[in-house]
């Protein structure tokens, strides 16, 4: 399962990063230049300064020209992962801030390795399409959907909410942020955490997308380990790590 999905992300990757799937399985790192590829993954609009990814033994770094010298001075002796390293980073935001850019956190991406299922312990209501726009603006769920509006870009797709009689006890989502590849969030509120909640509801969107016939995967931050533990528990394992800048206010 992981293998076929792993090719797959190689393939998306390399339309994101604006290289090839032999740069990001190539044990050297790659500097590539900014592009909007079609069927990308959309996160801005805009033109991107600089996003670096690893999915294995090399880094590719997407970044506007000014940064290639740089880059590749900085990068020829190291090991791809290594520039995820808090030094490193350090060094590199040095670099971005001349050009009044600046890092933002890293994310650290997960995809399917194994089937799970789940019996009916809790009570589950589905909601799709514009169904989902009643959730919209309500602060108990910044990540299982778009926070606080719709995002035409990545839209919501699918829903499902674990309930105690009317109370929403906690929601997963799933965004399509590029063509067929659906990125599952979750809520769990916190008077039913430890439950089992977050992995039943993972669990469920993930098997509902993969019998859709596209692709689940899952993100979350380094240091949030709850919610890594979340994604293994639903059959996921990490595959990719990624982290992009922003503008300088």
């Amino acid at each position: 399962m992981f293998a076929e999905y792993y090719k797959k992300l190689l393939e998306q990757l390399s339309r994101d990063y604006n290289c090839t799937p032999g740069d990001l399985r190539s044990e050297k790192n790659t500097v590539t230049l900014p592009a909007l590829n079609e069927s990308r993954r959309i996160y801005s609009p805009d033109m991107p300064f600089f996003q670096m990814v690893t999915a294995g033994p090399g880094t590719v770094m997407m970044a506007d020209e000014r940064l290639h010298g740089f880059l590749r001075d900085f990068a020829k002796d190291k090991e791809g992962h290594r520039l995820f390293e808090f030094g490193n980073l350090c060094a590199i935001n040095d670099e971005l801030k001349k050009y009044g850019w600046t890092l933002k956190q890293s994310h650290h991406m997960f995809l399917p390795c194994r089937e799970v299922r789940v019996d009916d312990r809790f009570t589950v209501k589905w909601f799709f399409g514009s169904e989902i726009d009643q959730f919209y603006g309500d602060a108990r769920f910044p990540n299982a959907i778009s926070y606080p509006e719709p995002c035409p870009a990545r839209p919501d797709r699918i829903v499902v909410t674990a309930c105690d009689g009317e109370e929403i006890m906690g929601m997963s989502g799933c965004s399509e942020d590029a063509p067929h590849w659906q990125q599952i969030g979750i809520d769990v509120l916190p008077a039913y955490r430890t439950r089992g909640i977050g992995k039943y509801l993972v669990t469920l969107v993930k098997n509902r997308i993969t019998e859709l016939g596209d692709i689940p995967f899952y993100g979350t931050a380094a240091a949030n380990i709850r919610s890594q533990n979340i994604a293994r528990a639903a059959g996921f394992r990490p595959a990719w790590v990624e982290i992009d800048a922003r503008k300088l206010d």
